[in-house]
C-alpha cells in the first residue's frame, strides 16, 4: 500500500505542476499520470478498481462543497437554468449522439443508453477548471453548473430505466416504486438535515474542537452519499444536498475549510484513477476511430451547446466558454456503460468502445479549453489585460458606494452637492477610467473584498449604498457587510421583487427598486395624457405606491411558494382596484360635505 501511494503521489508531484506551467491546468496532468502509471502505461499499478473505490470521495467532497456555495435562494434563481437550459442540451445531444450510434451500426437499445452517456459531461472535470480561471461566478460559469446539475438530477432515472433497455419490456420489479423511495429519502436528507446538523455541530463546541470539528464535517459529506446510494441515488447528489443544507449555517465557512484540503488530493487521486483505467492498447488497434470519435463527440457536444447559449441571449464569447466547458463524456458514463452491460442492452465491446471515448474527451478538454481561452476568447471579447485593483491606504468618509454605475453616480452627484465625501468602489476599469476624467473620486476594486472593504472605510463608516447591477454579487456584499461590518446601514439597490426578498432575507430594510419610482412617474404622466386630472393621478400613484411597498414586505414569507405568490398576485389586482373606489367615494363624501357647508350661510342670509 505504502508504494502505490508513493507511485500515486509522485505522479501528481511531478506531472500536474508541469501541466499548470504550460497552461493546460491541472487535470490534464493527472489523467496523463493515470495512463502512464497504469496498466496500459507503465504497469507501475494494477489494481485500479481499489483507488478508484478511495478515489471517488474527491468527487464526493466536490459536489458537498459545491452545496455549501449553492443556497436555497440562489437555487430558486437558478430554476430556469437548470430546467430549461438542462434538459435541452441532454435532449438534443442525447437524440444526435444515439442517432450517430445508431449510424454506426449499433442496435437500438445499445444507441439509446450510449447516447445518454455521452450526453453527460463531467461534474468533476468542469468545475474545477473552471475554478482555476476564476470563472464560476460569470455567465458561463453559472450556466455550466446549473447545466451539470441538471445531469446530476437526470442521472437517477435513467440509471432506473436502462433495464428497459435491456428486455424491451417492463420489469417485474416496478421501476416508480424506486423512484418514488429516492424521493422520499431526498425529503427526509432536507428535512431531518435541517433539524438535527446545525445543533450536532453546536453540541460538540463548534470550532473549539478542531480535530472533532473536522471528523463531524466529513463524517455528514459521507453520510449524506451512503444515505443516498443505499436507495439507488448518486452519491453525489447525496453530497450536494449535505451542503445545501449547511450554506446558511454559521459554520459554513470553518466546514469549508476542513473539507478542502481532502477534496483537493481526492480529488486528485479520482483524476488518476481515470487516467490508469484508460484502455490504450484498443486506441492503439483502432487509432483511426478514436481518432475521429473522440473529435466528432467533441464537435457534436460543443456545437449544441453554443447554438444553445447564443439562443439563449448569451455574448458569443459566453457561449463559447460554456460550450467548450461540456463536451467531454462523464464519470457517470461509466455507470450507464456498466448498467447497460448487465441489462443486456449492450455487449462489452461496444462498452470498452464507449468507455475509452469518454476517457479520451476527458484528457481532450481542458486541452481544448486551455487553447480556447489563449487564442479564441480574447480576439472576441477585445478586453484589454485588467488593471490591477487600487490600493486604498485610508479614507474617513462616512458613506461607501459599492457600484458607479446608472443608481451610484446619481447618488454620489447628490452627496457631492451636498458636500458628503464619500468612497466608490467599481469593478468595471473603463467605467472608472470615464469617471475619473470627470474628476469622480473612484477606486477600481471587487466590493465583494472583504480587505478592500475594510481598506475603503468600512470598519468606520456608517452608511454603505449597495448599487451593484449583478443580483449575485449584491448578496454577496450583504452577507460580508452583515457579518464582517455591523457598524454600517445598508442601503441597497433590487433589480427586481425576488431580488428584494433576497435582501429582507439578510436583513436589509432599506430597499429601493431600480425601476419602481421611474415607473411610477411614467404612469403618472400616462394618466395625466389621458386627461386624468393631476391631482387624481397622484392620488392613483400614490395608493399604489403605498399598497405595493406594504406587500412587498408581508409577502416576503411565502415569496418562494408560486403557486401562492400566484395567487396573491390576483387578489392584488382585486385589492388596488377596491382601494381605489373606496378612496374615490371617500373624496366625493368629502366634496359633497365641504360644498354643504360652504353653501350654509348663504342660506342662513336668505332666511
Amino acid at each position: 500500500m505504502l508504494t502505490t501511494l508513493a507511485i500515486l503521489l509522485a505522479a501528481v508531484v511531478l506531472l500536474v505542476p508541469l501541466s499548470r506551467r504550460l497552461g493546460f491546468g491541472s487535470i490534464l496532468g493527472y489523467l496523463v499520470g493515470g495512463a502512464l502509471i497504469g496498466p496500459s502505461g507503465f504497469g507501475l499499478i494494477g489494481n485500479v478498481e481499489q483507488i478508484s473505490e478511495v478515489s471517488e470521495l474527491g468527487v464526493i467532497m466536490l459536489l458537498f462543497l459545491i452545496g455549501l456555495e449553492v443556497r436555497p435562494q440562489r437555487l430558486w434563481l437558478m430554476r430556469r437554468a437548470v430546467f430549461v437550459l438542462g434538459p435541452a442540451q441532454m435532449g438534443l445531444t442525447g437524440v444526435a449522439l444515439a442517432a450517430a450510434a445508431y449510424g454506426f451500426g449499433a442496435g437500438w437499445p445499445a444507441s439509446a443508453v450510449i447516447g445518454a452517456g455521452l450526453a453527460l459531461s463531467s461534474t468533476a472535470i468542469v468545475l474545477p477548471m473552471l475554478a482555476e480561471r476564476n470563472l464560476l461566478g460569470t455567465k458561463a460559469g453559472r450556466n455550466t453548473f446549473s447545466v451539470l446539475l441538471f445531469q446530476d438530477l437526470a442521472f437517477v432515472p435513467l440509471v432506473a430505466i436502462i433495464p428497459l433497455f435491456g428486455s424491451g419490456e417492463i420489469p417485474d420489479r416496478v421501476p416508480w416504486l424506486d423512484v418514488g423511495r429516492a424521493a422520499a429519502t431526498v425529503g427526509i436528507v432536507l428535512i431531518g438535515g435541517r433539524f438535527l446538523i446545525t445543533p450536532a455541530f453546536r453540541a460538540i463546541g463548534g470550532a473549539r474542537t478542531p480535530e472533532v470539528f473536522t471528523a463531524l464535517a466529513l463524517f455528514l459529506v459521507v453520510a449524506a452519499a451512503f444515505v443516498t446510494q443505499a436507495v439507488g441515488l448518486s452519491t453525489s447528489l447525496g453530497a450536494f444536498l449535505g451542503g445545501v443544507l449547511l450554506s446558511d449555517s454559521e459554520y459554513r465557512h470553518e466546514i469549508q475549510a476542513d473539507v478542502e484540503p481532502f477534496e483537493g488530493l481526492l480529488l486528485g487521486f479520482f483524476f488518476l484513477s481515470v487516467g490508469m483505467a484508460a484502455n490504450l492498447h484498443l486506441a492503439a488497434a483502432k487509432p483511426l476511430f478514436f481518432a475521429a470519435a473522440v473529435p466528432g463527440l467533441l464537435i457534436a457536444k460543443a456545437a449544441i451547446a453554443f447554438v444553445l447559449g447564443r439562443f439563449g441571449g448569451q455574448k458569443t464569447s459566453t457561449a463559447l466558454r460554456f460550450a467548450l466547458a461540456l463536451p467531454q463524456g462523464s464519470e457517470f458514463s461509466f455507470v450507464l456503460f456498466s448498467a447497460g452491460v448487465d441489462a443486456g442492452a449492450m455487449s462489452q465491446a461496444a462498452a470498452d468502445w464507449a468507455t475509452l471515448t469518454v476517457a479520451l474527451s476527458m484528457a481532450a478538454t481542458p486541452l481544448v479549453f486551455a487553447a480556447s481561452e489563449r487564442l479564441l476568447v480574447p480576439r472576441l471579447r477585445k478586453e484589454k489585460p485588467a488593471p490591477v485593483y487600487d490600493a486604498i491606504d485610508s479614507a474617513q468618509a462616512p458613506v461607501i458606494i459599492c457600484g458607479f454605475g446608472r443608481v451610484g453616480q446619481i447618488v454620489g452627484r447628490i452627496l457631492d452637492m451636498r458636500g458628503i465625501r464619500f468612497t466608490a468602489l467599481e469593478e468595471d476599469a473603463a467605467q472608472v477610467e470615464v469617471m475619473r476624467r470627470f474628476g469622480a473620486q473612484v477606486y477600481y476594486g471587487n466590493p465583494t473584498r472583504p480587505d478592500l472593504l475594510r481598506a475603503a472605510g468600512a470598519g468606520e463608516g456608517r452608511l454603505i449604498v449597495v448599487a451593484l447591477e449583478d443580483m449575485e454579487e449584491s448578496l454577496q456584499v450583504v452577507d460580508i457587510v452583515v457579518r464582517n461590518f455591523p457598524n454600517l446601514t445598508i442601503l441597497a439597490r433590487a433589480r427586481n421583487r425576488q431580488h428584494a426578498h433576497m435582501l429582507l432575507d439578510r436583513g436589509v430594510t432599506q430597499i429601493v427598486r431600480e425601476t419602481f419610482f421611474s415607473s411610477l412617474r411614467m404612469s403618472e404622466m400616462l394618466l395625466e395624457e389621458l386627461g386624468v386630472r393631476p391631482a387624481e393621478a397622484r392620488r392613483t400613484i400614490e395608493i399604489f405606491r403605498e399598497y405595493d411597498e406594504r406587500h412587498l414586505t408581508e409577502s416576503h414569507s411565502f415569496y418562494e411558494d408560486e403557486r401562492r405568490v400566484i395567487q396573491s398576485a390576483h387578489q392584488v389586482a382585486e385589492e388596488l382596484a377596491g382601494l381605489l373606489e373606496a378612496d374615490r367615494r371617500e373624496r366625493s363624501v368629502k366634496k359633497a360635505t365641504a360644498a354643504r357647508r360652504a353653501e350654509a350661510p348663504s342660506e342662513v342670509e336668505r332666511t
